[in-house]
């Protein structure tokens, strides 16, 4: 923190500069006589030659460029004489609205702690009154909520279930056991309601994408009756099924106690608590539902909130009283980044010390970043910036929004910025649209800034640099480009060094949005292979033939043709389950399916996949088998 004193902000600004300090061409005084004195020619016949005008020059024989057509030649000298910039450059400095005002802070310190060492001993102060609170929450959050006769409850994320997709619980179910009679308390944190399946998820003949997961509900299709009589099935997502059957908050989060029960026949499609469920009209051998009249006593509350005023509050005070770039910088970016990996947005880690080792983990290559960031973009910015208040609303205020992704852009309907997820979202391709624009739009405005301060030439090289290094990394074979935030935020922070008001807003910005992308995921690849991209989704593999069925009063035959090199086997759902595994040497291929075998008499849903050993590939869209005995060939295309 320093002292402001009584300069002129031109003599407060000259004597501040620092040699690190890069502003271009040094700006000349342009009310000194002598700058009319000395001409562009004058120099010239220093140098030992004679300026001569443009038309002379382009007609010597010398010149190179007679081919290009004059008005070409004209627009190009325009050009380059605008991307020079004015000379002298006009370096940007932000004078504070209220200046009286906005200096108080400064002042106050000055007055109050006018030795260094007392500042030192005030900004420890603040630190250890931070941290001691934020650990404090966290450890009541953590060791709190203990349920009566349940014990201290479990906490989950909030896309956990009880069900693997596709055959990853194996044949008949095994691998997820038990299906009834047993019961387990839990803990979800805030905002469960907002997580999607990003990939397709079939239900039977149904496919769910970008949207939570939660299939049935209460019995007679209502919403008001009690959360023990609302049944899910078992790979419904459990946090979302307790908001949707009212156990917990989606703002609070809270804690319950889930109650397997089995096979059920089928699951109703209810709207609760602004979550629709999907429906499922047939068996499924696991399900859940709450135990009731617990919430009361549970106790637990998700930290996010209490924990979201005291760092505001903290990084507010910081950002307000302190005037030092480099502290401002290093403590905001401290207290944000373990705010976002513990508190807001955490990864899906349940227990806090696993999570506390990824986070520190993640951290340290991410504090070398900060400080290339600090270095060439945020020190030239704040340095010398005595607007506190503006400071503290425009910086501060752009790197809470970006820090806080999954709540101000989570609406947006673009998740990940891939093209497959661009064309298959329902308005993903307007809202990316309206986002280039707009990027592009304040890229005119930093353009301009930049050529004002002499940099324009500069920064474009540096630009064409980063465009070439991301045309070649599309140009690699068997990789795929993807922009996560952090690499986004990086590409666009150079842009954003000059001490203008949107500039720090676009600064703070994009540097909530790095340490939001880096906290919550990491460093991820800028290259990725299309397995990597697809995570769970579909991987376009090869579907297995499967000839017209054999039906009978209640039972069904399928059969198939030898499967084609490198694929040894053929594993088939029904309802979503995988019931039989057929391999190369062990039988015919085929299978009969009984509907006495799990005991119901609706309708029936097969599908197909190809397997390399026990991993299946993409799975054939459902065939239906009515009650009425008819079948309904699978439609074309995988599912999964």
């Amino acid at each position: 923190m320093s002292p402001v004193d009584g300069r002129s902000g031109e003599d407060a600004l000259l004597s501040e500069r620092e040699p690190w300090q890069d502003d271009g061409p040094e700006p000349s005084m342009a009310d000194s006589a002598d700058l009319h004195i000395r001409s562009s020619a004058s120099s010239d016949i220093e140098n030992g030659h004679t300026s001569l005008p443009v038309w002379m020059r382009e007609s010597s024989k010398s010149f190179h460029w007679k081919w290009v057509p004059l008005p070409v030649r004209h627009l190009a000298r325009s050009t380059a004489t605008w991307s020079k910039g004015p000379d002298p450059p006009q370096i940007q400095r932000i004078t504070p609205f209220f200046p009286t005002v906005q200096e108080m802070p400064l002042r106050l310190v000055n007055s109050y702690l006018p030795k260094r060492i007392y500042k030192a001993g005030a900004l420890i102060a603040l630190y250890a009154s931070w941290l001691l609170i934020f650990v404090l929450v966290l450890h009541h959050s953590s060791t709190s909520g203990e349920i009566e006769g349940y014990g201290l409850p479990t906490p989950i994320w909030c896309g956990a279930n009880l069900w693997s997709k596709g055959n990853g619980c194996e044949l008949d179910g095994s691998k997820c056991r038990p299906f009834e009679n047993t019961i387990f308390p839990f803990s979800c944190p805030a905002n469960c309601a907002s997580v999607e399946v990003l990939n397709p998820y079939a239900v039977g003949d149904q496919e769910i994408v970008y949207h939570p997961l939660v299939i049935g509900g209460s019995k007679n299709g209502s919403r008001f009756l009690p959360a023990e009589k609302s049944i899910y099935r078992a790979d419904s997502f459990i946090c979302q099924a307790a908001i949707h059957a009212g156990v917990i908050s989606n703002t609070k989060g809270g804690c319950g106690v889930v109650s397997m029960t089995g096979r059920q026949s089928s699951f109703p499609s209810v709207l609760g608590h602004n979550i629709q469920s999907f429906g499922f009209d047939s068996t499924f051998p696991k399900s859940f539902t709450f135990v009731t009249g617990l919430s009361s006593v549970c106790g637990y509350s998700d930290p996010r909130w209490p924990l979201l005023g005291v760092t505001v509050t903290f990084t507010s005070l910081l950002s307000i009283f302190c005037d030092s770039a480099a502290i401002f910088f290093s403590s905001v970016f401290v207290m944000l980044f373990f705010h976002v990996g513990l508190v807001s947005d955490p990864p899906n880690i349940s227990d806090y010390p696993s999570l506390t080792s990824l986070i520190i983990e993640r951290f340290l290559p991410a504090a070398f970043v900060a400080y290339v960031i600090y270095r060439f973009c945020v020190r030239p910015q704040l340095t010398g910036l005595t607007a506190q208040f503006e400071k503290t609303v425009l910086w501060l205020g752009g790197a809470w929004v970006g820090s806080l992704n999954n709540y101000t852009f989570d609406k947006l309907p673009i998740q990940r910025l891939t093209p497959h997820d661009i064309q298959s979202q329902p308005g993903a391709i307007p809202v990316l649209c309206v986002i280039v624009i707009s990027i592009f739009l304040i890229a005119l405005g930093q353009i301009w800034y930049l050529r004002l301060e002499g940099r324009f030439r500069r920064y474009l090289a540096i630009y064409a640099i980063m465009a070439a290094f991301l045309l070649i990394c599309v140009a690699i074979p068997s990789l795929n480009l993807r922009v996560h935030h952090y690499i986004l935020a990086l590409l666009l922070l150079p842009g954003t060094r000059m001490q203008t008001r949107p500039g720090l807003l676009y600064q703070g910005l994009l540097v909530g949005l790095f340490i939001s992308g880096v906290a919550r995921w990491g460093f991820d690849s800028i290259l990725q292979t299309s397995a990597a991209l697809l995570g769970d989704g579909q991987i376009n593999s090869l579907l297995p033939n499967i000839t017209e069925p054999i039906t009978g009063m209640a039972n069904i035959t399928f059969g198939w043709p030898l499967p084609p090199s490198p694929y040894d086997g053929v594993s088939v759902l029904v309802n979503d389950v995988e019931r039989h595994r057929w391999y190369y040497g062990e039988g015919e291929p085929s299978y009969t399916w009984s509907r006495t075998q799990e005991g119901g008499l609706g309708k029936e849903y097969f599908r197909f996949g190809y397997m390399i050993g026990s991993a299946a590939g993409d799975y054939s869209k459902a065939g239906v088998w009515t009650t009425e005995g008819n079948w309904i060939p699978m439609q074309p295309g995988p599912s999964r």
